[in-house]
């Protein structure tokens, strides 16, 4: 092989401060375009994004040329920051600190990519993933 070759899938799952509803439909899109942008810039390619109005789920095929907590803090520095600046100045919009971040196989992409676009849906239908629920970090728990 003369070419470095990776196939890496990561989920990520991150919340709003104290799980507050902040991520509101006027905002929705807005956050998600930022947070695209800044996978843009990172060379992550996003496969899904989806989630409610107090966290987020991206699904991405993973760079090598970063690590997880740097994409992390990048993508989540970058659309906070872009929130309380250029859409609503003098407003409040934080995330917290804290992340999960799962490794994918390439077999269920499909499966954790309707997951995700689908998160309204499950979170009214009380269909979420457990498995996922019982390794979140205690400020995340609640998806």
């Amino acid at each position: 092989m003369r070419a470095n070759f990776t196939q890496l899938y990561l989920h990520y799952v991150w919340a709003t401060w104290d799980r507050l509803p902040l991520i509101t439909p006027d905002i929705q899109k807005l956050v998600y375009a930022a947070i695209l942008k800044e996978c843009e810039q990172l060379k992550c390619t996003v496969i899904a994004i989806g989630g409610i109005e107090d966290h987020i789920h991206l699904l991405t095929g993973f760079p090598v040329t970063i690590s997880v907590s740097d994409l992390i803090k990048q993508i989540k520095g970058s659309s906070s920051h872009f929130i309380n600046h250029e859409i609503k100045p003098g407003g409040f919009f934080k995330w917290q600190g804290s992340y999960a971040a799962f490794t994918v196989s390439y077999d269920a992409i499909d499966n954790v990519a309707h997951y995700i676009r689908n998160q309204a849906v499950h979170h009214q239908q009380k269909s979420i993933i457990s498995a996922w629920e019982l390794t979140l970090p205690v400020d995340i728990k609640g998806d």
